[in-house]
This record gives C-alpha cells, structure tokens and sequence, in this order.
C-alpha cells in the first residue's frame, strides 16, 4: 500500500489514497475467521471527505478476467499492471477452513474480540459497525461452493453496501508499522549482540566437537500410561514415558509440555532425542488445551480454544505427574530406581511455555499485571494476550503452581508477558532457556520472549532467536491432529528447527539437570553462530537488560556488548 502511494505524483496523492487504499480494506475482510441472505452490492471507500463506491460485480469481474472497467473511478491511472495483478490475486486468494470451524472460533471470546476490532474500519453502508454483519459473511462465504475468498466474502456481506472508513484503517496501519519497525530494531540489536559475543570467543572447529542434535546410543521404552487426578475431578489425561534401557543410575526426569491445540505427539521428536542420551521423558496431554479441545470446539461439544481455568490446571497436571511417578517408583519393581525426581527439567512451547515458567516462577497468576494490560485488549496487536486475559475470570486468590523439584526450564514461544509478568518471572531461582521466532505472530518475540527475557535475574539464563522463525517452526506432525498448519506459517526449514531444538535441549538439561559441563560449549554463542545457516538463522544471549532492550526499541543508539554473566559450575547432586 505505501509503495503505491509513494509511487504518485505529489497533487495526485490525496485524491487517489482512498482508492489505494481498497487493497487494505478488502484484504482484511478475509484476515478473520459468521446468517442473512442477501449480499452486498457496492463497496464504498471514504476518507475524510471523500468517498468513492465500487459494484460488486466489476470487482468479480476483475477477479475472473482482470479487466477493469469504467466503474473504477480512474483506478488505472494510478496502478501500475503489477499493483493490479497483486490485488487481483489477494481478491483470489482462499483460506481452506469450513464453515465450521470458523463459525465456531468466531463466536469464542478471542474471535469476538478480533471481529469487533475489525467491525472499526469494515462498516455496513450506514455507518453501523460491521462486527455481526463481518462474522455473517465469513461463514457464508466458508460454506458455499467457491469458499472462503475475500471477493466472496464481500459477495456475502448482508448488507446492500460496505463501507470501508480508510481514516481508522490507517491508524491500525499506522500502529502495527510503528511496532513493527520497533520490533525489527529490537531484533536486529539482540542478533548483533549476539554476534558480537561469538566474535569476541575463540574460534569453533565443528570437527572436534560431537553434534548433539544427532540422536544418542542408549536404548529406550515407551510406555503410555493414564493420569487420573485425586483433587481435580474428572481431569484424566493420557501421558507417554521414555525410559532409558540399561543405566544403572536414576536417571533425571524432563517433562515436556505441549502448546495449544497441539497433542503429547507434537514433540515426541524431543523427547525420543533426550531418552536416547539417558534422560526419562515424561510428555503429557493436557485435556483442556489440546488438539481434542479443538476438534470438540468444532463439532460444538465446547465454546472456547481453552478455558480459562488451563492457566491453573497446565502446571498442576505437571505437579501431579511427578507425585504419580514417584509413588510408581515406589510401589512397582518394573519403575524402582528407574528416574530420580527431585532433578527434574521441564520443556514447554507456547501454553507450554507458559506452564514450564509457571513452574519455576513465585506468586502464580499476575491479576494485577492483567488488569491493567487487558484494558488494552481490544487495541493489542499481540494476539496470545487475548488468550493471557481470559485468566482474568479465575477465582482471585494465591495459586501455588511452582514445584522445589524442577532444577532447569526451556521454554518455546512462552506466552508471559501478562499472565506472569515482571514480578512472577524476576523470582525465578533455576537455569531458564527463552526460545523466540523473529517471524512469530502469534506470540511476538520482543513482546512475549525478549522483554521477559530481561525481567529475570538468575544469571543462568539464555535467550535463543530462530531468525524467519515462526510460532510453528518447531512443532512436528501429529498422526492424531486434524488441523495441519499452512506451510506458510511454519516457516522455512522446520526439521532444521527441529535440530536445533534438540541440540540446544540436550546441552541445556545435561549442564544443569545431568551436572556435566562439558556441555557449556554447545551454548555458547561462537558454537550457535558456527551451525546456523542463513534460512533459518540461530543466535544465543546470555545477557540483556531493560536498558539496553529500551534503547534498542527507539533506535537512539547502537547495541553494546553485554557484560557476560558468571559461569558457575553446575550443583553437584
């Protein structure tokens, strides 16, 4: 869109911008994700003063031949052939969801929320905010034969015209540049510092060091067994057990913690990768926020993504599983001597990532951080804070969700900004990995990762950036799942992620859950800068302050090389 504007002569600018502008209107419309008959048959474009109308027709001609005609009020003279190929194209473009599913997510509170947002600048042709008239068109449009594009989702629009109020959408534009281009900044400091510090250490020859995401030699069983909970009736849940074959230690316990929507099966990669090196992993299905939860959320047998109460019971699932193994440790031979339960590391990606810093964090839920961030819940363009804000329903009162027995915590994409905020995470007394993609929309880095990242205080830290990586980028397949992720929004190399992940998880838990320091090499930021290639790039940070972060974000001054943290050695046990 700035593109062709700044393309126009200066005295034809103002005139042309609301027309410009069109792309951004009718783009949006098929961003979200609802039942009257008749459609729309005008769209009109104002701004200001302005305002200019379209029929409905002339754009679906355009879209099936790529003509324009003379109802474009002089469009053409304006837009370049390319300009106007990209138009037709979004105008074409079809998301593959059924009616549904969208119909579904859209009457949940977070589709609300997203459609009402919207309903701002997409408007009925009386001025009547477009939220109910939006959701109707969406659906509609989802269940008919030629789907959910955004020509037939104004096609379905239930009233005569549409109006799109340029002047507001310019502002959501204007907003998500500014931070866009902060976030940018931000990133771009963090991954130079980074290379600074691989720099200033002695240089890397991968030939004489072992690869850690390469699977190890140890032999492993899996065992799938059920966990009925004794104080939270009816929360059963399944959960898989990798136990090494053959040690004659106890080995350390890693508890791996899926994101929403996602299935103990997301990372079975991971915790095959940590077994085969002599760590037991236990990967539980939280039944409130896994892929089941969605597909009930389809057919109708459930009216949120994750109820509220998730935030509560995600970390007491990991509580009660560790209870569970410890009494089986006791009771049965098959599991005596088998894990030992008071090292015990715990990955999480997402909700996931949420629940492992729950864990390790005092205080529980932050309702006085979300009261005063959820007043901006309808103008954050941080999507996973619709979701931290629903924990604003819960009963008020001190949660104790941390546990003694956790020694290290990796946490993925982790949603905390809000739900735990600076308080809870400033109180974290163990080692902690924060994994950020620099493409994630749906937990932003600098909002989500990076500026927690800075809250903690524990000079055992690190914070890993996967360059152009998104929120999926390290998520495997699910034989279980019916939702599969656009492979746009996973992002480029995910088996590349993949490895990385099992690298960085098994250098992490063996410094500071198995006690060897042999391991520190792999964290350090010369080792990640020698393996990471250019599609997919991976840095590490052992330091950054709410200073420096500050300074990057305004671009008032170039990055310096944090002071790097003591390396103390890892307790013996």
């Amino acid at each position: 869109m700035n593109r062709l504007l700044r393309s126009l002569p200066e005295g034809a600018k103002r005139a042309v911008r609301p027309i410009a502008l069109r792309y951004l209107g009718l783009c949006s419309i098929a961003v979200l994700a609802a039942v009257p008959a008749l459609g729309a048959q005008r769209v009109y474009v104002t701004y200001g003063p302005l305002e200019i109308s379209v029929p409905i027709e002339s754009l679906e001609l355009f879209v099936q031949t790529g003509v324009v005609d003379n109802t474009w009020d002089g469009f053409t003279q304006y837009a370049s052939q390319q300009q106007l190929a990209q138009l037709r194209q979004a105008l074409q473009a079809k998301a593959e969801v059924s009616p549904v599913t969208i119909s579904q997510f859209l009457y949940t509170p977070q589709g609300e929320v997203l459609l009402e947002r919207l309903g701002r600048v997409i408007q009925t042709k009386g001025r009547q905010p477009g939220f109910y008239a939006i959701r109707a068109a969406l659906i509609l449009a989802a269940a008919d034969s030629e789907g959910l594009t955004p020509i037939n989702v104004l096609k379905k629009f239930p009233t005569y015209g549409i109006r799109i109020d340029i002047a507001r959408g310019l502002e959501l534009v204007n907003q998500l540049t500014a931070l866009v281009n902060r976030s940018n900044r931000a990133i771009a400091g963090v991954i130079q510092l980074a290379n600074t510090q691989a720099a200033s250490e002695p240089a890397i020859n991968l030939s004489e060091l072992q690869n850690p995401d390469r699977r190890g030699y140890l032999n492993w069983e899996k065992v799938s067994l059920t966990m009925m909970s004794k104080n939270r009736q009816g929360r059963n849940f399944p959960f898989d057990l990798y136990l090494p074959t053959g040690g004659s230690l106890p080995a350390p316990l890693i508890v791996i913690s899926h994101g929403l929507g996602s299935d103990r099966y997301s990372f079975a990669y991971l915790a095959e990768h940590l077994a085969s090196y002599g760590f037991a992993v236990a990967v539980p299905e939280h039944p409130g926020s896994s892929s089941q939860q969605l597909q009930n959320l389809v057919v109708g047998r459930a009216n949120e993504v994750a109820q509220a109460t998730e935030f509560v019971d995600r970390p007491l699932d990991i509580k009660e599983i560790l209870d569970f193994l410890d009494t089986l440790s006791a009771s049965d031979p098959k599991y005596q001597g088998k894990m030992d339960l008071q090292r015990v590391g715990v990955i999480g990606q997402s909700f996931g990532g949420y629940t492992a810093l729950a864990l390790v964090a005092g205080g529980g839920i932050n309702f006085e951080q979300l009261d005063k961030d959820c007043q901006k819940e309808f103008d954050t363009w941080n999507i996973s804070l619709l979701l931290q804000c629903r924990a604003q329903t819960l009963r008020r009162r001190d949660y104790n969700l941390s546990d003694s027995r956790i020694k290290a915590a990796i946490a993925i994409n982790p949603i905390v900004s809000s739900i735990l905020g600076e308080s809870n995470l400033s109180q974290i007394q163990v080692p902690v990995m924060i994994l950020a993609g620099t493409a994630d929309t749906v937990a932003p880095a600098v909002l989500e990762q990076i500026q927690p990242f800075t809250w903690l205080t524990n000079p055992e830290k690190y914070l890993v950036l996967l360059n152009n990586g998104t929120h999926f980028s390290t998520i495997d397949d699910s034989p279980e799942s019916v939702f599969r992720v656009p492979a746009n929004a996973i992002g480029p190399e995910p088996a590349l992620a993949r490895r990385y992940l099992n690298g960085l998880s098994l250098a992490f838990m063996e410094t500071y859950l198995a006690n060897d320091p042999t391991f520190r090499r792999y964290l350090q930021p010369s080792y990640v800068k020698a393996i990471s290639k250019d599609t997919l790039g991976l840095s590490i940070l052992r330091s950054l302050s709410t200073e420096q972060l500050q300074k990057l974000l305004s671009g008032t001054s170039s990055p310096t090389l944090p002071a790097s943290p003591p390396q103390s050695a890892p307790a013996k046990p």
